[in-house]
């Protein structure tokens, strides 16, 4: 148990010793306080628990403070303001922290928080339609580093790929692949608007033509279309897995979309709906914006999603006959509901933003509420270099591939300075920039971090031949302690990333800690006394190589939830 933790349960042990033992106390939180210079933690539990029961908060506070007397990890208790209290730790209940750590390895942080629980995390999807582009790389970081954050949280999770193989934009890319086929065998054709240009058919096109010889020249769509399609499918998704393989994504299960339309599962989804009294014929309201002159009212199938927060209600089936491309996503999400999953997340594109509240409700509706849908979105980035956008790709036609952002910078780049920023705030990429061997760099900054606690202890062992066990009480100036006590928020900070499904505050937390830890260094480059390795005091070394072994593997843990690659030595 983190020393939080600990904390956490001697105060609601002696809340509900002057309050009883029935006590609410799931609002009550403990902290790392504003104020350093306040103590070293500090808990709300007198200012939530104060207006149930009736009670002034500071005036609780005292009687919960003297509830204290005997444990023996605390020393001093303050209450400030209107009732917060402040905490000051026993040293070595900090110091042993660096022990727990060491003792604990890989598995210091991890948390039993999902209890095996299921969750499906499903992100990129991206049509299948050529390889992946910049546009991708956001929503695949987030979500891969979303999947490892919940995976240390003790949830069972499940990656996956939506492949969207049952739309029109699969039978443009056949028709695209089918212009490189006869180009292959030496005409001249122009790409029409709206299909796909870019250079990475032409190889497709000369295998069709390998395959089939001039079978499907002047031959009607109808006889070429399908095979077109699933062969330029597959070879699309082929491209996908490699791209996102080289940004250190791999998916647990890729589902298609036309599986949907082949099997049924949309009636299935549907007809659920229905018989939950949820699908009707109705009309809708002109939209928001629209003139009235341009509104043409019209009957269509209808699901009641106002019914379960949705602002409106929602077609699913148009005028025709056909299914709104709603009704497939209903039916896909209706699967996962079947599959057994607890939890589900969706990571969309920002330009999905309208898209969350259908969703969200078809969930509820077909999971009778037990199941709740959590969508991520996820802003554009914007590329630089150069101090100037960054071109297009010829390859691609009209959009730079992420196979040129990993060739450019490599995946551990590219994912931690994805991770640096929330998803759904702007993130400008600047290649200069995050080349960069600098604090403003912070990838490099906190890998420098980890190949520095290598060097270090490989230093310790060239200058001595054998440490003895580490004396952690030797740990007690303001530096050590303070950078023991940001040690020790790692399983905080992570808990609330896993609930929050925020792995972002993973990122924020390694550059902090990163920092602290540099600047720890820098003191001993000032100051002899300061140095991690003392060759006239070997007792001492060992206290501090302990904290630099310390140090490193919670740098490793983090990255390790993040997909990013702890490095031994920067060059």
């Amino acid at each position: 148990m983190d020393i939080f933790s600990q904390l956490k349960s001697h105060i609601i042990t002696a809340a509900q010793d002057v309050l009883g033992a029935n006590v609410d106390t799931k609002n009550v939180t403990v902290e790392p306080p504003k104020d350093k210079a306040h103590g070293d933690m500090a808990s709300n539990v007198a200012m939530v628990l104060a207006k149930p029961a009736g009670r002034k908060p500071r005036e609780l506070a005292d009687e919960i403070a003297a509830k204290f007397q005997g444990v023996d990890m605390v020393t001093q208790i303050d209450v400030a303001g209107p009732g917060f209290m402040n905490f000051r730790l026993a040293p070595k209940i900090i110091q042993n922290v660096v022990a727990q750590i060491n003792d604990e390895g890989e598995k210091f942080g991890r948390s039993n928080l999902g209890q095996g629980q299921s969750v499906n995390v499903e992100y990129v999807s991206a049509n299948p339609t050529g390889p992946l582009h910049a546009g991708h790389m956001r929503g695949a970081v987030v979500g891969d580093a979303l999947a490892g954050l919940l995976d240390f949280a003790g949830f069972k999770v499940t990656r996956e790929y939506y492949v969207n193989d049952g739309g029109a934009q699969v039978d443009v890319l056949a028709r695209s692949v089918y212009l490189r086929y006869l180009e292959a065998h030496g005409q001249q054709v122009e790409f029409p608007d709206g299909t796909y240009p870019g250079e990475y058919l032409i190889d497709l096109g000369q295998a069709m033509k390998e395959e089939f010889g001039d079978k499907f020249i002047g031959a009607d769509e109808a006889e070429w279309l399908t095979i077109f399609r699933e062969k330029a499918t597959a070879a699309m998704m082929t491209l996908i897995e490699g791209d996102l393989a080289s940004l250190g994504v791999k998916m647990d299960k890729y589902y298609s979309e036309r599986s949907l339309y082949d099997g049924g599962r949309i009636e299935a989804a549907i007809g659920f709906l229905d018989d939950s009294g949820l699908i009707y014929r109705g009309t809708l309201p002109p939209p928001k914006g629209k003139e009235l002159s341009d509104w043409e009212p019209r009957e269509q199938t209808l699901f009641k999603s106002t019914e379960h927060g949705d602002d409106v209600d929602r077609p699913i089936q148009k005028s025709d006959g056909a299914w709104t491309y709603f009704a497939p996503d209903i039916a896909y999400h209706f699967d996962k509901i079947e599959r057994g999953y607890d939890h589900l997340i969706d990571i969309f594109g920002a330009d999905h933003g309208g898209y969350v509240k259908r969703m969200q409700a078809a969930v509820r509706a077909l999971s009778g509420g037990k199941v709740e849908l959590d969508v991520k979105l996820c802003q554009l980035v914007k590329l630089f270099k150069n101090g100037e956008p960054f071109k297009m790709s010829k390859r691609a036609g009209n959009f730079i591939l992420l196979s040129d952002i990993i060739e450019e910078v490599g995946p551990d780049v590219a994912r931690f300075v994805v991770l640096m920023r929330k998803p759904d705030a702007p993130l400008d990429f600047d290649f200069d920039k995050v080349k960069e061997q600098s604090k403003d760099n912070p990838v490099f900054y906190v890998q420098y971090a980890h190949a520095r606690a290598v060097s270090i202890a490989s230093k310790a062992k060239a200058e001595f031949d054998k440490l003895p066990a580490a004396d952690l009480t030797l740990l007690n100036t303001e530096g050590e302690m303070n950078l023991i006590k940001n040690l020790a928020n790692f399983p905080r900070v992570f808990a609330a990333a896993a609930e929050a499904h925020e792995p972002h505050r993973i990122a924020f937390y390694l550059y902090e800690l990163a920092s602290d830890f540099h600047s720890l260094q820098h003191q001993g480059k000032l100051d002899d006394q300061l140095r991690f390795i003392r060759a006239d005091d070997v007792e001492l070394s060992a206290a501090r190589l302990a904290l630099v072994a310390s140090v490193r593997q919670v740098i490793v843990n983090g990255l390790q939830i993040l997909g990013v690659s702890p490095m031994d030595e920067m060059r």
